[in-house]
């Protein structure tokens, strides 16, 4: 019998998940996708294009809300559970919903869905949204190309809009990003590396991808996104832990898989943690991962022109203050830092910017940019500009003074990684990824 199965997803690990499971298995029947997490992508269709023979009208993909109504109108055998930034918890609510109704649940295996590349992978992955992990994945390319080697980056994917178009994407320019109409939350995912000469590659069909990424490529690095495990079989694991939310790395399940499979756990952040927070995440991967090398590192924030005393709206990475849980970011480091005033944005903020503030009552005097639609970064454009500032502090991976416009005074805030203790670069990750160099030189 062909068994009918439900992937449970957020518009990434769900696709690839079925491309590499799924999508040639004439055993099974994917009858549908569910969406969450993300606004604007449910109420799709998977296309026949990508979704391949067995599938010519391609797979609808519904909001996770009408799963049991789904699960009872599809005769579903089984939901495979394929998103990430979640506890145990919440999964297993999930789980005992499918139990109820009579469905199995699945996670699968960690290398199950892992593409093997040709080429030598590093995979820059984390416990949780927010640890800091963009700061190294930049680092890593950056002491690849001092080493002379070629670093190319594949990003976790985000394909929240036209599906066949996004198949296999390359950013190598900002107008790369403009001509393929990005999220902001995209361009911050990308610009970061572009901007520091490193092209990216994302989308949907990530064997395609890889293919890819590999004829222009010495290392391949995988971006990973949120929480969630590589795509690709890493030659070299790195697991970015937050000490500012010790015991996560245990409490959420795929960041709790990513410390388990890491060569070695980078601690970021740690000059503005407290050591107890340091000292539980070490105690934590020696419990589950004791031939792991840890590697502690600096977060350290600079801001592009002086804001002492100034009133600033202060604007944060997106999903580091929704599913990563975060309740600032880098821009409020800094604001308080230079002892700024952070203006409150609520009273002014419009729209669905005004919801995303309101479903997340701790986010106090700040805003997270976020712009999966047209309409929303037109919100998001409309909010900034209501708030009475000397200046918008602009603390996201890309410059949204670029992609909106923003009528007041925009001061950038910058964040990269170094060394825990000299505020100079990162030396054990540089030794580590130096020495990984020198191996793929012989």
């Amino acid at each position: 019998m062909t068994k009918r199965i439900i992937i449970m997803g957020a518009a990434g690990r769900d696709f690839h998940n079925f491309n590499v499971l799924y999508r040639t298995d004439k055993s099974t029947l994917v009858v549908a996708f569910t969406a969450t997490q993300i606004p604007f992508i449910e109420n799709r269709v998977y296309p026949a294009s990508l979704a391949g023979a067995l599938y010519p009208q391609g797979v609808p993909i519904v909001p996770e809300a009408a799963l049991p109504e789904l699960i009872k109108k599809e005769r579903v055998d089984e939901a495979v559970f394929s998103y990430s930034d979640v506890p145990h918890a919440y999964i297993m609510e999930r789980a005992a919903l499918c139990a109820s109704l009579d469905v199995d649940f699945t996670l699968l295996g960690a290398q199950k869905t892992m593409l093997k590349s040709g080429k030598p992978v590093i995979s820059v992955c984390a416990t949780r949204t927010g640890c800091g992990k963009s700061g190294v994945t930049r680092f890593v390319a950056g002491t690849l190309k001092e080493a002379g080697l070629r670093p190319v980056a594949i990003r976790h994917p985000m394909p929240y809009g036209n599906l066949e178009a996004q198949s296999v994407q390359r950013f190598a320019s900002e107008a790369d990003m403009l001509k393929a109409d990005c999220t902001i939350e995209e361009m911050e995912e990308y610009a970061h590396l572009v901007k520091s000469g490193v092209v990216v590659y994302a989308g949907v069909d990530y064997a395609e991808i890889l293919k890819a990424a590999e004829a222009e490529a010495d290392v391949i690095i995988w971006d990973g996104g949120n929480n969630d495990t590589p795509f690709l079989k890493p030659d070299l694991a790195l697991t970015v832990a937050d000490p500012l939310r010790p015991g996560h790395e245990n409490e959420y399940f795929h960041g709790n898989v990513n410390l388990r499979i890491a060569d070695a756990v980078v601690i970021n952040k740690v000059g503005g943690a407290p050591i107890e927070g340091i000292e539980a995440i070490i105690k934590n991967v020696k419990a589950v991962n004791p031939s792991a090398k840890i590697i502690k590192t600096a977060s350290v924030v600079t801001v592009a022109s002086a804001i002492v005393g100034k009133k600033v709206l202060v604007v944060e990475d997106g999903p580091t203050l929704t599913h990563g849980g975060m309740a600032y970011g880098a821009g409020m480091v800094a604001a308080r830092r230079h002892r700024a005033v952070a203006v409150d944005p609520r009273p002014y903020a419009i729209g669905s910017i005004r919801a995303a503030l309101d479903k997340y009552p701790r986010l106090e005097n700040l805003l997270p940019a976020m712009g999966y639609s047209d309409e929303q970064k037109r919100e998001l454009e409309e909010t900034i500009n209501n708030v009475p500032c000397d200046a918008v502090l602009i603390a996201t991976p890309v410059d949204l003074a670029a992609i909106i416009k923003i009528k007041h005074k925009t001061v950038r805030v910058n964040y990269d990684v170094h060394d825990a203790d000299t505020a100079e670069r990162a030396q054990g990750l540089y030794t580590l990824i130096t020495d990984f160099a020198n191996r793929l030189k012989k």
